[in-house]
């Protein structure tokens, strides 16, 4: 199996517009000419202008901040600056670790509602309960917060307190309880066993745990289920908006022996990396079925493209987001960092799937609900206003809806794969077999 230190991030963390990032020490620049020195002239005599004549004494710092941003930006949806804040949160985020209260939550009647406490938490421990709504954090109302303003608010520093006022169904006044932050550690991976006979694990993110989580949630299948019962793995990425690169290549890697992988390839040749399997298949062989939709976004993009490529497993769903380039990660000291596309990832069959995503072997649409009918949309990398063109990328696009029902019973792919486990359903692209993989992919 490959084990590789976190040095690389693909996906993202952070809404399904993906984002993919390489850390890097920086990269030495070549001199500019004078023509854009000049131009750099214009931009201090229009920002000296702005400092001394707006109508109200703007941001110095902010328009500095925005200056750069609109520069990025101006290349492609995923060239952007992090300030000192940002990029903090970036590295939190990746490492899947955080101090706070140890609660999911969302907002409801401009409340934020808990949708369950995550067990052995301080939220568990305090008596925080599902369907509790917080009123006020430390004393100040949530009304007219965003749901991210009263998240941050939440979190701080390990054994810092917080006093929460619930509102709960039943009580008859207001409670207020206090919690004591710790280390919250974010599964990256669930799991679970269905019908008796089929192991079911969802990626929710690649972050520094998204391996470890993997191997002891397939550990617990192959013990909770005998091998001669167990007829295959789920690997479900749909809503996975990605996360870190070498993450996505032991993941594939679990369930593969041989290989490339991925290839990112940059500017100039000299700069394309190739990621290989080795052997060691977690899942003994078994079939796998890999779900995707219009959330699977980079990183799980990868990883549903190396097993469809080596046909190591069936990709089942709709066509996923279709994010194929990658960022690196450029720190700029107590500044923040600047995070710049360099490179583009192809599959192991050569293909970009920028702009054109992962299309499954087997598409199955998903119906919404009556209630969100209007209300989501399938968008992709090819609906991002100024991204860069994939070399195959034609007037379809990429992307599909990205809607995942809440309970198993009405998850139409996820039943259509059982059903293929369990041979109620047939189709040829089930079981692949990755002795018929194309030579030339598996020798690169």
């Amino acid at each position: 199996m490959i084990r590789r230190a976190s040095l690389v991030i693909v996906g993202a963390l952070l809404g399904a517009t993906a984002m993919s990032v390489i850390y890097s020490a920086g990269v030495p620049a070549q001199a500019a000419g004078p023509s854009t020195y000049r131009e750099l002239s214009i931009f201090g005599d229009v920002f000296e202008r702005v400092r001394a004549q707006y109508v109200t004494p703007p941001d110095e710092e902010k328009l500095v901040e925005n200056a750069i941003n609109g520069m990025l930006t101006s290349l492609d949806p995923h060239s952007s600056f992090m300030n000192a804040k940002d990029a903090e949160d970036m590295r939190t985020q990746t490492r899947g670790e955080f101090g706070g209260l140890g609660i999911e939550v969302t907002m409801e009647n401009e409340l934020v509602k808990v949708i369950a406490p995550i067990d052995d938490t301080p939220a568990s421990k305090a008596g925080i309960l599902a369907g509790d709504l917080i009123s006020e954090i430390d004393g100040a109302p949530v009304r007219g917060l965003k749901l991210e303003d009263a998240v941050e608010k939440m979190r701080g520093g390990i054994n810092t307190p917080i006093k929460l006022t619930i509102i709960r169904q039943g009580a008859d006044k207001p409670l207020d309880i206090t919690v004591v932050r710790d280390i919250i550690a974010v599964r990256a991976v669930k799991s679970r066993v269905e019908g008796g006979d089929v192991g079911y694990v969802r990626v929710i993110s690649f972050t520094e745990k998204t391996y470890d989580d993997l191997e002891k949630a397939i550990k617990k299948i192959k013990a909770d289920v005998p091998a001669d019962k167990l007829k295959g793995y789920v690997l479900d990425l749909r809503l996975n908006p990605g996360g870190l690169l070498d993450q996505a290549i032991n993941v594939s890697d679990a369930f593969l022996e041989r290989g490339e992988v991925v290839s990112t390839r940059g500017r100039n040749a000299e700069e394309t990396r190739r990621f290989n399997a080795g052997p060691g298949d977690l899942t003994d062989g078994k079939p796998v079925i890999v779900l995707v939709n219009g959330g699977s976004a980079s990183a799980s993009e990868i990883v549903a493209g190396a097993l469809q490529d080596l046909r190591r497993a069936t990709v089942l769903g709709t066509r996923s987001f279709g994010k194929g380039s990658v960022q690196t990660i450029i720190p700029l000291g107590d500044a923040g960092a600047l995070r710049l596309t360099t490179a583009l990832y192809y599959t192991p069959s050569g293909k970009s799937i920028q702009g054109t995503g992962i299309q499954p072997d087997i598409k199955v649409d998903q119906p919404l609900p009556p209630e969100l009918q209007g209300k989501i949309r399938a968008e992709g990398e090819s609906s991002l206003r100024g991204h860069i063109q994939g070399s195959a990328e034609t007037d379809e696009g990429s992307g599909s809806a990205a809607y995942v029902p809440p309970e198993a019973k009405d998850d139409i792919q996820l039943n259509y794969a059982l059903d293929l486990f369990r041979g109620v359903k047939k189709d040829s692209s089930f079981p692949p077999s990755p002795d018929k993989a194309a030579a030339a992919t598996i020798k690169k």
